[in-house]
């Protein structure tokens, strides 16, 4: 095809791709499964082959423990009814233990117990998973980036539930599982603690978060732009001079003045996104710990302006608030 983008993709169909040879240390692979036209459309055709080893089964088993863990009651709470199991269900949640209990193990199963066990088994899950994402990068000869990406990602997701609650002494500071609960959650603890917006921690996070989507919608857009010379086989690119990468970055320094690398933009796009819960976890661990009232610490630092006065006395301020 003299032209290909997004609504105009060639898919291709050949000898299926098991994959390189692997060392004596690896269990084996499932698959190469065949190919699919639906995935085709989003990516690569060909389904598989897939590697689980020990590590992946282990991760897998621990997920689906703790999901069951999370969605047996889920249904008790609902009287093990399935019509308003899934009408209600962005509703249900799975509780931390409540604030009496502090922070200990030794808790009724029905008063928070079940969710220190969901989130154990849930916690050993995404660590595994995590160790077999390094090891699979390791034994292919890569870099382990993805790794370190989604160990950024683990970093909130263990203030969050875990390195938070713990020092703060109290089970309940945690998340409770659920869709709309955990929604809820957030914004009661950004009211609690003065406003997340006043948090520069926070801020950091946005505007990693709002620089992740810039970068990979303005790179998505450049490839796609200079398909019609295979922008996308980037490997080629490389050598092939006037092609692809030479038109694009000829467009970036004419409408910008400069240009990214074929390499250069990738490295900014991980950058970006894992800085966005590296900072994340950073403001929510500071929040409670640290600093009791975001507007307040924000007005005192110069970070914010004072609400104009109403005649209205903040509690906030009185004497023997926390500050």
């Amino acid at each position: 095809m003299a032209y290909q983008n997004l609504f105009t993709q060639v898919q291709l169909r050949g000898e299926l791709e098991a994959g390189v040879p692997l060392g004596p240390n690896n269990d084996s692979r499932f698959g190469p499964f065949g190919t699919s036209w639906l995935m085709g459309k989003l990516g690569g055709a060909q389904i598989g082959p897939v590697y689980l080893g020990t590590l992946g089964v282990a991760s897998l088993l621990c997920g689906f423990i703790a999901i069951e863990i999370m969605g047996l009651n889920m249904a008790a709470s609902v009287n093990w009814d399935p019509v308003q199991f899934v009408r209600q269900l962005f509703w249900l949640s799975l509780e931390p233990p409540p604030a009496k209990y502090g922070f200990t193990f030794n808790v009724p199963l029905n008063e928070g117990g079940w969710w220190i066990a969901a989130g154990g088994f849930l916690t050993a899950s995404i660590l595994l998973w995590w160790a077999r994402t390094y090891v699979r990068a390791k034994e292919l000869g890569m870099g382990t980036h993805v790794a370190w990406a989604f160990a950024s990602a683990i970093w909130l997701y263990l203030v969050l539930g875990f390195i938070r609650p713990m020092m703060m002494g109290s089970w309940a500071e945690a998340v409770p599982f659920g869709i709309f609960p955990h929604l809820d959650w957030t914004a009661a603890f950004s009211i609690r603690y003065g406003n997340l917006f006043y948090n520069p921690f926070h801020a950091l996070s946005i505007a990693f978060l709002y620089g992740s989507t810039l970068l990979f919608a303005m790179h998505g857009a450049t490839i796609l732009a200079v398909g019609r010379y295979g922008g996308e086989r980037e490997i080629e690119q490389i050598t092939d001079r006037g092609t692809a990468s030479e038109r694009a970055a000829l467009f970036w320094r004419w409408t910008m003045g400069w240009n990214a690398t074929m390499e250069s933009i990738h490295r900014w796009a991980w950058w970006f996104a894992v800085l966005t819960t590296l900072t994340g976890g950073i403001g929510i661990l500071l929040t409670g710990t640290v600093v009791d009232n975001w507007y307040l610490w924000a007005v005192q630092h110069g970070f914010a302006l004072e609400y104009p006065a109403t005649g209205v006395v903040d509690p906030a301020t009185l004497p023997g608030a926390p500050q």
